[in-house]
């Protein structure tokens, strides 16, 4: 063990065992500046997370990370039809950065009851629909099982679709499709969701890829579209280009050129919006690092002139100044150490009484969500400490220059 080291552990345990000294109240206000610095950090850091996470993965089950549709200037629910060929899913089967495929067809609709009535988009989907958003956002019934032909038509909706309608699970409605001639479906009610995604609650109406295929006259193999799930969210957009210059010069048996979008081009205003909270959590982070430091500063500036007579000692056993400034260095990593210790305690903490209580809610009408998400992200929280750390330790490398003008003579003689 090096002396500085051996010093700055004394004087850390001292210090701590001597409530008198007057550096006292000064080093538990700086461990308290880092203890709540950190926390802050650390709980936003996690919030904004969870929020950006749950919210995307709000938009994905609606809408996958890719979708592949016909290249044209049709931006309705009612698209122009694609052929999904054997030759198109070898191709998309291919690319191993996707890990899911499934078809589907989307047409509006105008659900009447006798007493009110409600657009909607009814999106047909198949056996190979990936279920597993539904199923974590039902809050009555189950999924459908398209195929299933012991069944007639069967949907899900929305439990805010259901409330303005005055319908409930088993019950049936009559769906109206504007074409020539109008037609009419009758479906049952199979299962009720609530996201608390408004834009999507109050618009889509889950039901089997059969039923609007027939309402459209298609053939087995056209679709509205293809979507893609992808292994690794981090590589979207390079799958997405991938995808979109390999598909570019493949056409189907219709002679669609097929377009390829990811889920952040259909919807720019919500992934726009989520990145600009990172913009806050920088402002956070930044402003807490400031208030820590300058906590710290003090503490290690009131240490230095309280140990003015033992520095002075140093100085005229022959210590040289840098030797000095190490002890007060390790001293300062001590103390931040110490301050690092309670603030992850209190946030980790808080994020599990967040994550397993709800104790937090949210206005789901303006958030999307029904109270404050958490997401512990393990290497977020080592590159936060290890952050805290560098940079505090910094701060206080001007302060330790104090101990340059201070000169054995007139220290010793200090008081």
């Amino acid at each position: 063990m090096s002396t500085e080291l051996f010093i700055a552990r004394r004087i850390y345990r001292g210090d701590k065992q001597n409530d008198k000294r007057v550096s006292s109240p000064a080093i538990r206000i700086a461990i308290t500046g880092i203890a709540l610095g950190l926390a802050v950090m650390l709980v936003a850091v996690c919030i904004i997370v969870g929020f950006k996470k749950e919210v995307r993965a709000k938009v994905v089950g609606f809408g996958s990370h890719i979708q592949v549709t016909a290249f044209d200037s049709n931006n309705s629910y009612e698209q122009t039809p694609i052929a999904f060929s054997d030759t198109l899913a070898s191709i998309l089967t291919s690319n191993n950065a996707i890990s899911h495929i499934q078809e589907y067809i989307t047409k509006p609709g105008i659900i009447k009851t006798d007493d009110d009535f409600m657009g909607v988009v009814l999106k047909g989907v198949t056996e190979r629909y990936d279920w597993a958003f539904f199923r974590k956002n039902m809050v009555e019934g189950e999924v459908i099982q398209p195929g299933d032909t012991t069944t007639g038509n069967r949907a899900i909706l929305s439990r805010e679709i259901a409330d303005k309608l005055q319908l409930k699970m088993g019950d049936s409605f009559t769906c109206y499709f504007v074409q020539e001639p109008v037609r009419a479906r009758r479906f049952t009610i199979a299962g009720i969701y609530e996201t608390n995604f408004e834009e999507y609650d109050k618009l889509y109406v889950i039901t089997e890829k059969e039923v609007l295929a027939s309402l459209n006259g298609w053939e087995k193999d056209m679709v509205s579209g293809i979507e893609l799930l992808v292994k690794d969210y981090d590589n979207l957009d390079r799958t997405t280009q991938d995808l979109f210059f390999t598909l570019a010069s493949h056409s189907d048996r219709f002679g669609n050129n097929l377009y390829t979008r990811s889920i952040k081009d259909i919807n720019p205003m919500i992934f726009n919006w989520l990145n600009l909270l990172d913009m806050n959590v920088w402002v956070i982070i930044i402003l807490m690092l400031v208030v820590s430091g300058f906590t710290m500063i003090s503490g290690l500036l009131i240490i230095i002139l309280e140990r003015t007579n033992m520095i002075g000692m140093l100085k005229s056993m022959g210590a040289r100044d840098f030797s000095i400034r190490k002890v007060f260095l390790y001293l300062s990593a001590f103390l931040i150490g110490q301050g690092m210790l309670w603030g992850n305690v209190i946030a980790l903490l808080f994020c599990f009484l967040q994550d397993r209580f709800q104790l937090l809610k949210l206005d789901p009408a303006t958030y999307y969500l029904s109270s404050v998400p958490v997401d512990l992200n393990l290497l977020y929280i080592l590159l936060l400490n290890a952050g805290t750390l560098l940079v505090t330790l910094l701060m206080m490398v001007g302060p330790s220059y104090l101990v340059a003008r201070i000169t054995p003579a007139r220290s010793i003689r200090f008081e």
